[in-house]
């Protein structure tokens, strides 16, 4: 395991106030449906940042030592600690050869995984509405009518990435639902939630990372220019700092993308 401390300038800029309210909340979410009722994490309600920084465990890059992998759910974890400006220390977990001690505190065995006093919580889902329960200022909240724009993309990413067969509409259906997402940022963007980023945006920002890097290496295929405000969006979402600071290395997401092809 290797650890990378990130220190936000706000934790030395905030005095250590303790005005906390506690709450605790039930969470049913998976990636694209929901699956389960996850156990209530009891969380203190708090706009300044913690005095200790996250333990949160990402994936480990294949390529490189020490760097972090191909995971877009780590990634929207580690955007929303970056835009909330909390301070967190990085743990990377080689998830082809898992040490003991991640699966003690993670049996299933999968990232990102953050500690939240003294509980290991899963599932980027969950751990992003944690963080924003608790760290609401700067507010990343998606309206409830506008969080399932785009929430198909990824799915239909993967069908594409995946098709050995030129005319099986994989292709089709991909640029169906990037056409919608295209003409939703139209009438409602430059961001899902208009002019501010918000918690969707640090969701599909990743995936369309991920659908660029890999389309493009392994079926030459581009997003077409007939999508200008998708690009646009997808200009300004990897030009943030917070995106370039969290960002995978190319390599790392053709080499795991590659078994998924290939296997």
């Amino acid at each position: 395991m290797f650890t990378v401390r990130i220190q936000s300038t706000a934790t030395v800029m905030h005095s250590r106030l303790h005005q906390n309210a506690v709450v605790s909340s039930n969470y049913f979410f998976n990636h694209s449906r929901p699956v389960r009722n996850i156990k209530p994490i009891r969380v203190s309600m708090s706009s300044l940042p913690p005095s200790d920084p996250f333990e949160i465990c990402v994936k480990a890059s294949v390529t490189t030592p020490n760097r972090l992998g191909d995971c877009p759910f780590c990634q929207r974890v580690l955007l929303t600690l970056e835009e909330k400006h909390l301070p967190y220390d990085l743990k990377l977990v080689d998830l082809a050869n898992k040490p003991e001690w991640f699966l003690k505190i993670n049996p299933q065995g999968k990232v990102p995984v953050v500690k939240f006093h003294e509980k290991w919580v899963a599932d980027s889902d969950v751990i992003t509405q944690i963080l924003e329960e608790k760290y609401p200022s700067p507010p990343l909240t998606t309206p409830p009518e506008k969080t399932t724009v785009g929430s198909k993309i990824f799915s239909t990413f993967i069908g594409f990435l995946k098709s050995k067969d030129p005319n099986d509409g994989t292709e089709q259906a991909l640029l169906s639902e990037l056409t919608s997402f295209n003409d939703y940022l139209k009438e409602n963007g430059p961001f899902v939630n208009g002019k501010e980023i918000s918690a969707t945006d640090l969701s599909i920002g990743p995936k369309l990372y991920h659908m660029e890097i890999a389309l493009g290496h392994f079926k030459k295929w581009t997003v077409p220019d007939s999508l200008p405000f998708l690009k646009s969006y997808m200009k300004a979402i990897f030009s943030k700092d917070s995106f370039i600071k969290t960002l995978t290395q190319p390599q790392d997401v053709f080499e795991g993308w590659r078994p998924k092809i290939e296997g």
